[in-house]
């Protein structure tokens, strides 16, 4: 691994961070990782479970808001990959605070501290929900940013803090901007892993409206790749897409998951559309794949993998869904 020995990975007990430790804890045997999380409700421990023998692995409970905190940490590290955030559009409509607190103050500290500490690479982990819908085409790493809900926006405000680091202290900042990712130990509130065990349990698929919104969606193990291939080979101060060019629409979706669990389409229930909803997201991935990144992963192989993984666990994703279950009541109650 070139010139990177001890990676802090900020987020690492949720769904992407967590399969990024696995990969490069399978690719390079001598690295080491320290996982930060806070072990909000999307931070689950049980997503590393599997790593906890590994030596070059350790985690830490903390906020990375918390100054003092992350400089004891930041100071022992070569690198720092931030996948801290709040990430789910459906709960920035309501806790919005939350989203500008971690996504952009959180996000403040890091770079203070690696600034400080002058670490080697500063990788910042986004969104292709910062520049908003797109009728035709696709988005490029030049163009403007235009984010739709709180969400998009405090990811938003944190790319362009990142990028600030860079042009003001010449921090080794990297940006990389995904597609909707899907895969193993993604928190059951998403569309694919809440239409996946609502059908295994012959419940209603709340669909945002007709179900016409289009999506591009990356396999979280290519996003783990690329996200390595960046951190490696990326030109500092760059941003990078990294799409799946697999478009499909929410309905599309929620069809092949009712074929692939032998389940009816009676069980799709259209529901209000939520407030600022984009129609489509699309991004071009030409400039990573110019560092030497391919997408590996076939959509339809990919998506059966995940719907079988759920089926085979269980005891991973019905305890989160139990505690789901209160703030559905208080706030999406037409998605019952």
């Amino acid at each position: 691994m070139t010139d990177f020995h001890h990676l802090l990975v900020t987020g690492g007990a949720g769904f992407i961070g967590s399969n990024f430790c696995r990969y490069m804890l399978n690719k390079y045997s001598s690295l080491k990782i320290t996982v930060l999380d806070s072990l909000t409700y999307a931070g689950n421990p049980e997503n590393f479970a599997d790593l906890r023998g590994n030596p070059g692995f350790s985690f830490i409970q903390g906020d990375i808001r918390l100054q003092k905190a992350v400089e004891s940490i930041i100071a022992k590290v070569d690198a720092v990959v931030n996948f801290a955030a709040e990430t789910h559009v459906d709960r920035s409509l309501y806790f919005a605070g939350d989203f500008v607190e971690t996504d952009v103050l959180g996000t403040f500290t890091l770079l203070e501290a690696a600034r400080k500490y002058e670490v080697k690479r500063f990788l910042h982990i986004s969104t292709d929900e910062v520049y908003g819908s797109i009728t035709e085409g696709a988005f490029n790493e030049n163009d403007r940013l235009n984010p739709s809900s709180p969400y998009s926006a405090s990811k938003g405000g944190g790319d362009l803090l990142v990028k600030s680091y860079y042009v003001t202290y010449k921090l080794p900042v990297l940006i990389t901007r995904s597609s909707n990712n899907f895969g193993q130990y993604q928190y059951p509130e998403k569309l694919i892993p809440l239409f996946i065990t609502n059908a295994i349990d012959d419940l209603p698929l709340p669909l945002y409206g007709d179900g016409s919104n289009v999506r591009d969606w990356l396999y979280v193990m290519d996003n783990c790749a690329a996200i390595d291939c960046v951190l490696q080979k990326g030109v500092i101060g760059e941003i990078y897409n990294i799409g799946g060019d697999n478009e499909w629409t929410n309905i599309q979706i929620t069809r092949k998951i009712l074929q692939l669990l032998n389940k009816p389409q009676s069980l799709i229930k259209p529901v209000t559309d939520r407030p600022g909803h984009d129609q489509r997201y699309s991004i071009t991935s030409e400039k990573t794949q110019a560092l030497g990144w391919n997408q590996r992963t076939d959509f339809d192989q990919a998506l059966e993998y995940t719907v079988k993984w759920y089926v085979d666990h269980p005891q991973w994703w019905r305890p989160l869904k139990e505690k789901l279950k209160d703030f559905y009541k208080l706030h999406y109650t037409d998605r019952k």
